[in-house]
């Protein structure tokens, strides 16, 4: 693959409304933006999915940013690149950072699959055309109206932040507004030791699933919770590998995976935890964070696998931005997205909006 250039922008997108978890709000998603060019002028694009503050994990913008330009990027400029899947050997010898990671390892994909003609589903082996959509309804919602949309939308599933200690009430709530929506609800690690009754006392609500109620580093835990329980108990933060997913499903801490491309380091560590988790017979879904366009196409080629079979945190563009980076937004129909089938992430970027949206832009190659 020959490499020409490359460009880097730091955006920030204005949500609609605050998105809120117990962990605060955000008013704007700030993001990096990856733009790589080869030679015949064939653009590829990542996304780095870090947030501007580390409450998600340790990465944040500014720590991506720096090392995307001081590390990642003159590493790739220096080496010979045949397959977006050497990118993660490439980059073997950094630790973490595994959303920068996948950054660049999103852009060569994308390239790649443009230089081949073909769709990025395609290239990795998708086989499904559409990815179930799932919505989130964050603490700061208007629940009757987001309950609303999610019927105009056809989303097959609601996932609930929540409040520790306010969780039934929050989930009875949404029961009551609509008893036939499939309801999940997302811990985002805030629980302790003390709280397994506490949480095995949902199981009479005969939720979708509980997500990440402990701390990462807490599989133990988890493994505890979910012997106690029928209700499905799903790993996010803990999973930043295949080894800690091939850990998981050992100790037998979960019964589903949410798979983020960001989180995990890239595409190629995604496909793998995938076809780990299929050959166990876990049910696996992609989750979103609250990202841009591109990233969504991205999300959306991985959810072209076969083993996703429960709705993701897939939402069209219009869900929490005015407006988006793409030409054409990503939407929501009866349920469900189209998986583009252009050449590469098949869709179009509005560059002249990403750099509008950027406070920094930086190039080289």
């Amino acid at each position: 693959m020959q490499i020409r250039s490359y460009r880097l922008f730091h955006y920030t997108l204005p949500l609609k409304q605050p998105f809120t978890t117990h962990a605060g709000a955000i008013q704007e998603r700030e993001g990096i933006i990856l733009e790589l060019q080869d030679t015949d002028g064939r653009i590829g694009y990542g996304e780095g999915v870090a947030f501007a503050v580390p409450f998600y994990t340790s990465e944040t913008v500014a720590s991506s940013w720096m090392l995307l330009q001081r590390s990642l990027l003159p590493f790739l400029f220096e080496s010979q690149i045949t397959h977006p899947t050497d990118i993660p050997g490439l980059f073997a010898g950094i630790v973490g950072n595994q959303m920068a990671k996948a950054a660049v390892e999103g852009a060569v994909w994308d390239l790649y699959a443009k230089q081949q003609n073909k769709s990025l589903a395609s290239c990795i082996g998708g086989t499904q055309t559409k990815a179930k959509a799932g919505a989130v309804i964050s603490l700061s919602d208007n629940l009757e109206q987001t309950i609303e949309m999610v019927h105009q939308q056809g989303f097959e599933r609601a996932k609930l932040k929540v409040e520790k200690y306010k969780e039934r009430q929050a989930i009875e709530r949404v029961m009551q507004i609509d008893d036939s929506l499939s309801l999940m609800i997302d811990g985002n690690g805030m629980y302790k030791q003390a709280d397994i009754p506490l949480l095995a006392d949902l199981d009479s609500l005969e939720l979708q699933m509980i997500e990440q109620p402990f701390a990462p580093g807490d599989v133990v835990l988890h493994q505890r919770l979910q012997k106690q329980m029928k209700t499905p108990i799903c790993l996010d933060e803990t999973v930043e590998s295949w080894e800690d997913a091939w850990q998981a499903l050992e100790l037998q801490a979960c019964r589903t995976i949410n798979i983020k491309i960001g989180r995990v380091g890239g595409m190629t560590a995604a496909i793998r935890i995938h076809d780990l988790c299929q050959q166990a017979g876990l049910p696996v879904w992609c989750g979103g964070m609250v990202e841009s366009g591109i990233s969504k196409a991205h999300n959306l080629a991985l959810a072209s696998l076969p083993g996703f079979t429960i709705p993701g945190d897939l939402s069209g563009s219009d869900r929490h931005f005015t407006r988006d980076i793409l030409q054409q937004p990503l939407r929501v129909e009866k349920g469900s997205i189209a998986i583009p089938d252009g050449p590469g992430i098949g869709v179009e970027v509005d560059a002249e909006y990403l750099a509008y949206v950027s406070r920094d832009i930086v190039q080289g190659g």
